[in-house]
């Protein structure tokens, strides 16, 4: 019996922002995942600039300004977290399902400095709360993964081969994943994944090949 040849989903990063982090500029992307079923927006970056983070000195290409990503046609949108650059374009999707971990957006609401209150809960966002592991999609399934925030969550993508990761800042730097240290960190490194996009890499980090002995 022949299956039927679905297309694989494919990850498209959108360079929303960079930011001034010790000295150096860091760059903000969001990830676009182009699924059968639905597009997903893994996070949204920011959109405007607010006095609590002048210092790191933002400088912005926001969603909505790029010409080859109609924001209309996003069906669902993935906070891996909730920290301002990540939750920033929150809004400009009102109406549209959000999913988050339940931990995180009760963080969010309830501490103090964690991230930018009012672009957490802007006008029209609708969150669905997550408790654990969720099947988003087919072959697509959000996985909490503490350690950056305790809240903290990834998006894992079933391909023919090893799976991709979209890890928001589960790692920050490819360091991160070359030596994981949070349990957020094994848990990606326990996938064994292909690839895993981040937030603040140009490029995707991939696992050294190693000829085991």
């Amino acid at each position: 019996m022949e299956h039927e040849q679905r297309t694989p989903p494919t990850v498209t990063p959108v360079l929303v922002a960079d930011l001034l982090a010790e000295g150096e500029r860091m760059p903000v992307y969001v990830h676009v995942i182009d699924h059968p079923d639905a597009r997903v927006l893994v996070d949204t970056g920011l959109t405007q600039l607010h006095p609590a983070v002048a210092d790191m000195d933002p400088r912005l290409v926001p969603l909505g300004t790029h010409a080859d990503l109609d924001l209309g046609s996003i069906d669902l949108v993935v906070n891996t977290h909730l920290h301002f650059d990540h939750c920033g374009g929150n809004h400009l999707f009102p109406g549209r399902p959000v999913y988050v971990q339940r931990r995180e957006l009760d963080d969010a609401r309830s501490k103090d400095d964690y991230t930018i209150r009012e672009w957490v809960d802007a006008p029209g966002v609708q969150y669905v709360p997550v408790d654990g592991e969720l099947e988003l999609l087919p072959g697509v399934r959000l996985v909490p993964a503490p350690g950056h925030t305790p809240g903290s969550q990834v998006v894992v993508i079933e391909t023919a081969g090893r799976p991709v990761v979209v890890a928001g800042d589960t790692a920050v730097f490819f360091a991160e994943l070359d030596e994981p240290r949070t349990e957020g960190q094994h848990l990606v490194r326990a996938l064994a994944p292909e690839l895993v996009w981040l937030s603040h890499e140009h490029e995707p980090w991939r696992p050294h090949i190693r000829q085991s002995s």
